[in-house]
């Protein structure tokens, strides 16, 4: 019998975006994230440095990214490209999409102006959907090896 949710390694072009396992998807990332601290402390490098390939290039990663660019307090702002991922197809084909292996352009950011309480007004910059879930799924792999080599007083 099967389970109907995803696993954190599935194909989600046929399956709805609410049928994924997200115990799984935080286990599956919080797992490569540990070995890459490991790795870090380890002075293996290169060892470091493949295992935060892997962890940009996993379903769970990609999902968690998109989950996080979309279930925040900035969901309903679109980027500069007028794009929402508001519905669980949109959220599915973002997982999808961003799974492609091809150079990642990032698109120019909206600009605003916010007002100040002395009159004047502050830049915003708002970024595009697609390039806020590839900023969460960068780092996610590049925290871990921050906070390692980080300084300790910091």
């Amino acid at each position: 019998m099967r389970s109907p949710e995803l696993q954190a390694s599935s194909d989600l072009t046929r399956r709805a975006w609410h049928r994924i396992n997200w115990a799984a998807c935080h286990r599956r990332v919080r797992s490569l994230q540990r070995r890459i601290v490991q790795a870090v402390q380890a002075g293996a490098w290169r060892k470091g440095k493949r295992l935060s390939y892997l962890l940009v290039h996993s379903f769970a990663a990609r999902a968690l990214a998109v989950k996080r660019g979309t279930e925040n307090a900035g969901k309903t702002t679109p980027g500069v490209d007028g794009e929402l991922w508001n519905t669980p197809e949109k959220k599915a084909h973002a997982i999808e999409r961003s799974g492609r292996g091809q150079r990642y352009r990032p698109v120019p950011v909206k600009r605003r102006y916010i007002p100040k309480k002395n009159g004047k007004r502050r830049p915003l910059s708002i970024p595009a959907m697609a390039d806020r879930a590839r900023q969460a799924l960068y780092l996610q792999a590049l925290q871990p090896s921050a906070e390692t080599t980080a300084a300790p007083n910091s």
